[in-house]
């Protein structure tokens, strides 16, 4: 978990609650849980009614916010005003609007918590409100994670419901989810559905809960790339001409993308053994592998070829000078662009 947000929820399961918080960032997840929690746990049921107030950003401009904020809880010891999508605020960008921010910010209600969900950017550090912000609130940034830190944030997300998961799976779903952390919390609870606690989960049992296929799949298939194996390539090609929906071309493209750009990146590692892969390209222990084996099998040139190739390709499965080829014919020739 983000140690900033640990260091929050600890605060809050402690039951200390401060009187702003200005959560921002691009990663959305940790905002919704601390925003969710106090929600959740601030107030009784029975105080919620009227000591509760969620507004949403974009029909909430400042002096809207803070006639709640400044309200007194009735028959309860705070009140909660929570702000989802704060960035859309109609006057947070104006002086006068980010000065009534600022002035509640120096002098808050104590007994109101106010939480600000300033969510995919943060608050601009030359201006008076982005600089005084951390100051004068709970605030906490929150970007999003590298590749090499998402198997422990499965881990640390499975070991908070119980479960426990083994290496390889954990590696599995993080490369085929990515590092968007609400969809790889809902993926996570995918896999959970009928699941034993006392069962550890397997890379089979993430394959079978999330749609990626056992026999051939984007894993297989860069797998097959590395190895420069045309008939095993082939092969995946058919398989995903016949099963279009499931194997959509542009984020094969977009993978494949990810994978070939931090190869470059690679070969401008000064220490390219294993573990100086998983320092330098942010990579997971499971990943570097791969990555080690492509750069003994393709030149600093062909990786060069197979971004330009890539591009191409994503601009083709896009409608940009695709002339008569279909999706299928757009892959194939690519991937054979790739290995040649």
């Amino acid at each position: 978990m983000d140690a900033a947000a640990k260091k929050i929820l600890d605060s809050l399961k402690a039951k200390k609650f401060d009187p702003v918080y200005v959560l921002q960032g691009e990663e959305t997840f940790y905002i919704d849980l601390i925003a969710n929690y106090i929600e959740a746990n601030a107030l009784s049921d029975s105080e919620k009614g009227f000591n509760q107030v969620v507004l949403y950003g974009k029909d909430a401009p400042a002096h809207v916010i803070l006639t709640n904020a400044k309200r007194f809880p009735m028959m309860a010891e705070r009140q909660v005003v929570i702000v989802r999508e704060a960035q859309d605020i109609p006057d947070l960008q104006k002086e006068a609007g980010a000065k009534l921010l600022l002035d509640y910010f120096q002098r808050p209600v104590p007994s109101t918590i106010l939480v600000l969900c300033h969510k995919h950017k943060t608050l601009d550090k030359r201006k008076e409100l982005g600089k005084k912000v951390d100051q004068l609130t709970t605030s906490a940034v929150f970007k999003k994670p590298y590749e090499n830190q998402l198997p422990d944030f499965i881990a640390s997300y499975l070991k908070d419901k119980g479960y426990k998961m083994e290496d390889a799976a954990m590696h599995l779903l993080a490369e085929y989810v990515g590092n968007d952390l609400n969809r790889l919390s809902n993926e996570i609870d995918k896999v959970l559905i009928g699941t034993e606690k006392s069962a550890v989960i397997t890379a089979d049992n993430v394959m079978a809960q999330v749609g990626i296929s056992r026999e051939y799949n984007i894993f297989e298939l860069q797998k097959a790339l590395i190895q420069k194996d045309a008939f095993q390539l082939a092969k995946i090609l058919n398989y995903f001409e016949g099963n279009v929906k499931k194997n959509p071309a542009i984020p094969l493209v977009a993978f494949l993308f990810s994978f070939f750009s931090k190869l470059l990146a690679a070969y401008s590692t000064p220490e390219r053994s294993e573990r100086g892969l998983v320092t330098a390209l942010k990579i997971s222990p499971f990943a570097a592998k791969d990555y080690t084996a492509a750069l003994n099998r393709f030149q600093l040139s062909q990786v060069i070829f197979a971004i330009h190739a890539l591009k191409q390709a994503d601009l083709k499965l896009k409608g940009v000078n695709v002339g008569s080829e279909d999706e299928s014919q757009i892959l194939k020739e690519l991937v054979f662009k790739l290995i040649y």
